[in-house]
């Protein structure tokens, strides 16, 4: 029988991970019954009951599986890695916390039957706040302006992924990848597919501003050149435009040489906008050094402090 494989990233879900399992399995086993199933979670070293839950289940049910990570290695590689480890012919990613439906693995499935490699689900409305989903919504257009590659609106990972494209996910040479980015740079017969987002059903949510300012710049810097663009265009102008003042300014001294006073406040303007123009394209030329860092130090994705109901222990690393 072909096999179904659901991977399932978690952080402190003690609430959710229980139900989200029952929630799965309940619809693979009722409206999938050809499939055989695995239902993968990785935990990025939860601080809650999570993985005492999680023991329980994998004992429980041998299609549980689910792998400790050492640490907190971050929201990207994580579920990468996770994606990595299943068997499956085809994988499903999604969240814990019941944003994403259960009740779209059938369509999923059904179109990756179709003969799609990769089956996008796409946010078209979200129950979440509505001034994070203006700022979502105004990131995405922004980056798909900016991005060579053509980048997937509302796409958060949620979907399904043929086992060819997993296999070409393990051969990446990445230690900092970027999922969305991936699929719409190297995803083949694609199909997007709509949905609407859930509310969290229960738990608190591990996205803030910094989460989401990580995620921005790691798109940005993975996937753009505006930003280098950007700073030597107007660095450019902006050195053009001192210059045409600084004409300006001497050919004024010497016509008025007695009447021409212009003082200090022409002088200080001047510095302070071309020292918080520098400034913030330091900062930016910066994120794109770190990535780089980042990927030239070539860390592990994780390191694993335990799996569970894995027939073999080196199976998939």
């Amino acid at each position: 029988m072909p096999k179904i494989s659901v991977m399932i990233p978690c952080y402190n879900e003690e609430e959710n991970v229980r139900e989200i399992a029952d929630a799965v399995i309940s619809e693979i086993e009722g409206k999938l019954p050809k499939y055989e199933y695995e239902l993968l979670f990785i935990d990025n070293d939860s601080q809650d009951r999570t993985r005492e839950y999680l023991r329980k289940m994998c004992n429980d049910n041998k299609n549980i599986k689910a792998i400790f990570n050492a640490k907190n290695f971050g929201q990207f590689n994580s579920p990468y890695y996770g994606l990595c480890q299943t068997t499956g012919d085809c994988t499903i990613a999604m969240c814990c916390d019941f944003q994403d439906p259960v009740e779209m693995i059938p369509k999923l499935v059904k179109e990756w039957e179709n003969g799609y490699k990769i089956v996008c689900a796409i946010k078209t409305s979200s129950k979440e706040n509505k001034f994070i989903r203006f700022l979502r919504t105004s990131y995405y257009k922004l980056i798909k302006k900016l991005s060579d590659v053509d980048q997937i609106e509302h796409f958060t990972g949620f979907g399904l992924y043929d086992k060819k494209f997993i296999e070409v996910l393990r051969n990446l040479d990445d230690s900092t990848p970027f999922l969305r980015g991936i699929v719409a740079e190297l995803g083949y017969k694609r199909k997007d597919i709509e949905y609407e987002q859930q509310e969290r059903k229960a738990g608190k949510t591990h996205n803030n501003f910094y989460t989401l300012y990580d995620a921005a710049m790691l798109s940005f810097t993975s996937y753009t050149k505006a930003g280098l663009r950007a700073a030597t265009i107007i660095g450019f102008l902006m050195s053009a435009i001192s210059m045409v003042i600084a004409v300006v300014y001497l050919i004024m001294k010497l016509i008025y040489w007695d009447r021409f006073v212009a003082g200090m406040t022409p002088v200080l303007l001047c510095v302070c906008v071309l020292g918080s123009v520098q400034l913030f394209f330091i900062g930016f030329l910066g994120e794109y050094v770190l990535s780089i860092n980042k990927r030239m130090m070539k860390r592990p994705l994780v390191i694993e402090e335990e799996r569970i109901n894995f027939e073999n222990t080196d199976e998939c690393k």
